[in-house]
């Protein structure tokens, strides 16, 4: 491998942002439900990542690209926005604590699916 996939790189850097808001709403959160909060961002991006595609093909949508192309440099900065969404996403709990945060973790875990899923076609298509 001469050079890193981008797409793994946002999908990586999404995936870390996520264990960010796991911690902070585990934290901050009304109670300390941790296994609750990981248990629902582990199931909800793996549920994503496996029931997307079959649910495409389903309603016969096109297939979608990998999020960042190497004919658009674009479309890295773009994608660059799913990361600091889920970042500012962890910065809730903190300014409004004591509050049931899982719902915020599986938006969260919804939006790292899609950064896994854009990293796994663009690793079918190298």
């Amino acid at each position: 491998m001469k050079r890193l996939e981008p797409n793994l790189l946002l999908a990586l850097s999404t995936a870390l942002a996520l264990v960010l808001v796991v911690v902070t709403a585990s934290f901050y959160g009304a109670t300390a439900n941790v296994l609750r909060n990981v248990l629902l961002a582990v199931f909800c991006t793996a549920g994503f990542v496996l029931l997307n595609p079959m649910l495409q093909r389903r309603m016969k949508f096109a297939v979608r690209p990998p999020m960042i192309h190497r004919d658009s440099p674009g479309t890295a900065v773009w994608a660059g926005l799913f990361p600091l969404a889920v970042i500012c996403a962890a910065a809730i709990p903190i300014f409004w604590p004591g509050h049931d945060y899982g719902l915020l973790i599986i938006i969260a875990a919804v939006w790292t699916g899609v950064t896994i899923e854009s990293a796994i076609k663009a690793l079918r298509r190298a």
